[in-house]
């Protein structure tokens, strides 16, 4: 049994709000050195996914420079393919409102591909998953669709557009909402679903014309009410990593540090693959320090670092003192600046003895490019 992917790279672009001003949630750094979409697409190249369709809505083109051909995830071969669906090429006069009507313009990737089923994901869910599990269980169920959810509430908030399932003995959904809680063994939806793949053209045809938008409001809910739609729910029993808002996503970057988290999400036996750059080792300087830190190669780290997470070719200098903060790619901390509970955004400039404290539950946000 095979499948094709498809990813959705711009659902949550609102809620992540300023991080996601000049490009898709997809693209957002996370760790160090990864993207998000990073999480979601080694899994289904783990999971022998070889076809698979990235769906674009706009400022994607970051995002285009990070996966290029997908060589780095291996589907650049002759018997794989990667596409990236932007949002106008079906003829679409507007962009989408939701995963539904972003499907329309998938149909003719879905129709030109074989596999006889289609799994489809966020990229704001961080998890180490195996699909062939999830469709195995799909296949075995009978179901229509099956939803992959947990019970992992440990990055989870509360959300209008969250589904929630409670499964009954047959591992069928017997209960369903959106943002409503269904009490004691409710599991909450990763963003993820396997479908047939002509039950979903079929879906995307039949919904769309009618201006529906939404998979999990406008069909899945609909139908499960009216007892016309059968649901299997997969649960993922593994560490789940939701970046749902800047606070879960600033959360969640420091949560990888956590051994047992880290330890499942970048296993060896199914490794998590970005793009490849050539850096230099960091260098330290003899006055600087670090504690509790996920610092990346090619940075120069001369001031005092603590619980932060550093990407590639950043600057330190000498006096100043960052704590509980994320430093992106190429950004330069001047002599002396103290920065506490922040977000600094890539190639920020943090001029000498400037002052950046946030709250631990509101983090301060600059913008990339800036100058501080």
């Amino acid at each position: 049994m095979k499948m094709t992917g498809i990813i959705f790279s711009n659902v949550y672009d609102t809620s992540l709000g300023d991080l996601t001003m000049k490009r898709t949630v997809a693209s957002l750094p996370f760790g160090g050195r990864y993207r998000l979409v990073d999480f979601v697409l080694s899994n289904m190249v783990n999971s022998h996914i070889s076809s698979i369709g990235l769906i674009t809505k706009y400022n994607y083109q970051s995002l285009m420079d990070h996966l290029g051909s997908g060589q780095e995830w291996d589907l650049s071969r002759k018997n794989a393919s990667f596409y990236i669906l932007p949002p106008f090429a079906s003829g679409a006069t507007n962009v989408y409102r939701g995963n539904l009507e972003a499907l329309s313009n998938a149909v003719q990737f879905l129709q030109s591909n074989k596999p006889d089923y289609v799994v489809m994901c966020d990229t704001t869910v961080i998890c180490n998953i195996n699909f062939k599990k999830a469709l195995k269980s799909h296949v075995e169920s009978g179901a229509d669709v099956t939803a992959i959810a947990s019970r992992d509430l440990r990055s989870y908030e509360s959300m209008d557009s969250d589904l929630i399932l409670k499964k009954g003995e047959s591992g069928l959904a017997v209960d369903m909402s959106i943002g409503q809680d269904l009490g004691e063994n409710s599991m909450i939806g990763m963003g993820m679903f396997i479908v047939e793949r002509k039950y979903l053209i079929s879906i995307i045809n039949n919904y769309v014309s009618r201006g529906r938008y939404s998979f999990e409001r406008d069909f899945l809910l609909s139908r499960f009410a009216d007892d016309s739609v059968s649901v299997n729910v997969y649960e993922f029993k593994g560490p789940v990593l939701r970046n749902h808002s800047i606070l879960s996503y600033f959360k969640n970057n420091f949560r990888i540090m956590e051994e047992s988290i880290r330890e499942d999400i970048f296993s060896s036996k199914s490794p998590i693959y970005t793009k490849v750059r050539d850096e230099a080792p960091t260098y330290y300087s003899d006055s600087s320090s670090t504690n509790d830190c996920l610092i990346a190669d090619g940075c120069v780290i001369k001031g005092k670092l603590e619980n932060a997470v550093v990407f590639r070719d950043v600057t330190v200098d000498e006096g100043a003192k960052i704590k509980n903060s994320i430093i992106m790619q190429g950004s330069v901390i001047g002599k002396g600046a103290k920065i506490e509970n922040a977000i600094i955004d890539k190639n920020v400039t943090i001029t000498p003895g400037a002052t950046l404290i946030g709250g631990s539950s509101s983090p301060i946000i600059i913008h990339k490019g800036d100058t501080i």
